[in-house]
């Protein structure tokens, strides 16, 4: 079976990739994990984020948006010590930060979803690309949300993290064309 070519290395990335990655999301928690874990990459491999995203999910009590929000100084010193995760207090915070973001946003949009999904005109975006290369690693529409998403404070989402994530939660369908899942995940698209 042929899959996209960041997807053959490791089990976990082969995992996320053949259920995961592409697949709409429209869960706001589920959304606010998947731009954390985003950010917590920047300057590393998703792999090292996927290996991990379950001590991230305790750590985080499961990317409750609420309960992250009132995380406390104290709280974070101790994530800090947290071996499980990746111990960078700017991104720590960052987190802590977007989950009170994410309140505010919520409060004025109704969810998170409905406004991250608006810089994508509430539908999958339909690629064809042949081959990774032909990938961007960000686009006009992640320009866009990432300077939205910090004229609304959030922290550690540049344009390219912002593409990572439309990428991850299915805003645009970026397998390549010869991957068993795009086809997959196009069929799933035209469903919503």
């Amino acid at each position: 079976m042929t899959k996209c070519e960041w997807a053959t290395k490791h089990p976990l990335e082969e995992h996320y990739h053949d259920t995961e990655w592409g697949v709409p999301v429209y869960n706001d928690q589920k959304l606010f994990e998947l731009l954390c874990l985003e950010s917590a990459q920047a300057g590393l491999s998703w792999l090292t984020v996927l290996q991990k995203r379950n001590n991230y999910k305790k750590a985080f009590h499961n990317f409750d948006i609420e309960k992250v929000a009132h995380f406390s100084e104290q709280k974070v010193e101790e994530l800090l010590q947290n071996k499980g995760i990746i111990r960078n207090r700017l991104k720590v915070k960052a987190f802590i930060n977007n989950a009170n973001c994410v309140l505010n946003l919520q409060k004025t949009h109704g969810s998170l979803s409905k406004y991250l999904w608006k810089f994508a005109n509430h539908q999958p975006i339909q690629n064809a690309f042949k081959s990774a290369s032909e990938i961007p690693t960000k686009t006009d529409i992640s320009d866009l949300m990432s300077k939205d998403l910090k004229n609304n404070g959030f922290k550690f989402l540049g344009s390219t993290t912002c593409y990572a994530f439309m990428q991850a939660v299915g805003m645009t369908n970026d397998h390549t064309t010869d991957c068993f899942r795009y086809e997959d995940v196009k069929t799933l698209n035209q469903h919503l």
